[in-house]
């Protein structure tokens, strides 16, 4: 396993569009998943220790985020072949027995992870409403281990920041993560 951090924010960056299957049977795209005040794309998967740390904290964010308008929206990029928690069935069971409040899509021929730059589990991309980037940085202090009840919650503070004023906090950490499990070309 291979940690990586992903870059800092590109203020303004601008996603390419996508259109994926959901565990839920759906096609889901940028269009249908955005709130009207924003939208926090994540790229996580179900075998990484640093996203099986956070995953009841990105549940609990993004519900309540969606109650100020900002929309959600989980990729999973890696290979199953070679990791098969990460399977499509894998997925579909994890999203129900967390009871995601967003659709969970897989990226099977990982152009999406490639066109978007994305480098790790979990690797955050925060938009406003006019589908600005605004925030790439962590959820809060976790590692491979939850952070403390009461830390500061990174992702869903920037994400209510950008929901109101349309723009991110200058100042933020990268999220560090396992890195994408990529197809041999």
């Amino acid at each position: 396993m291979v940690s990586l951090n992903p870059p800092v924010c590109e203020f303004g960056w601008q996603p390419p569009g996508f259109d994926l299957p959901g565990v839920d049977g759906m096609r889901h795209t940028l269009e249908s998943a955005r709130g009207p005040n924003g939208l926090l794309v994540m790229f996580i998967c179900n075998h990484c220790p640093y996203v099986k740390a956070i995953i009841d904290r990105i549940v609990r964010d993004a519900r309540e985020l969606a109650t100020h308008g900002v929309g959600s929206i989980a990729i999973m990029s890696n290979d199953p072949a070679d990791y098969p928690e990460d399977s499509f069935e894998n997925m579909a069971r994890v999203a129900h027995d967390l009871a995601f409040p967003f659709p969970y899509v897989i990226d099977e021929t990982q152009e999406v992870a490639r066109a978007w730059g994305a480098v790790c589990t979990p690797d955050f991309f925060g938009f406003n409403a006019a589908q600005e980037l605004q925030y790439r940085g962590r959820l809060d202090v976790s590692r491979k281990e939850a952070a403390p009840d009461g830390s500061r919650r990174d992702l869903f503070e920037a994400m209510l920041q950008i929901a109101r004023t349309g723009e991110g906090p200058r100042e933020q950490i990268a999220s560090i993560g396992c890195s994408i499990k990529w197809r041999d070309s």
